[in-house]
């Protein structure tokens, strides 16, 4: 069978006796470690990172070998982490109505007020009335801020 196989006899025996090299033994133990460390990263660690968690831990592994364990394993690293476009539920937004209409002329101060994110204004008066401080979401009134006169 080995004149056959075109194999030396006592590489047939030796392979009977260890079917794995130290090598291949070795590989399969860190390819284990590797599969482990990747899990516990959420499976987003590549090799480089992975070879850092591994060293880390005391083996002895160079970053080429972390390399081709991991491709050899199908253990890949996530890139990007950005969410894909779709709906994420959640509630939606409260809009309040549309009672203006695009309608910006009034015909007495104090029917209708309009804001951004920062201050406060009337319709009629064309009056800043309030401003948002940067720390707090409390609306000042603009007296309070400058008693003197209110900006237009």
């Amino acid at each position: 069978m080995c004149r056959m196989l075109l194999v030396h006899p006592s590489g047939f025996y030796a392979w009977l006796r260890e079917p794995l090299s130290p090598r291949a033994l070795e590989d399969q133990r860190q390819t284990v470690l590797l599969k482990q460390a990747w899990d516990d990263s959420g499976e987003v660690y590549g090799y480089r990172k992975l070879h850092d968690d591994l060293c880390v831990m005391g083996e002895d592994i160079s970053p080429n070998r972390a390399w081709r364990l991991a491709r050899l394993a199908g253990i890949r690293a996530q890139i990007g982490y950005k969410k894909k476009p779709g709906s994420y539920g959640g509630s939606p937004a409260v809009v309040a109505d549309n009672t203006l209409n695009r309608e910006f002329d009034v015909d007495a101060p104090d029917q209708f007020w309009v804001t951004d994110i920062t201050y406060l204004r009337d319709l009629f008066t064309r009056l800043v009335n309030g401003h948002l401080e940067k720390d707090s979401d409390a609306l000042m009134p603009w007296a309070q801020l400058r008693p003197a006169k209110a900006l237009q």
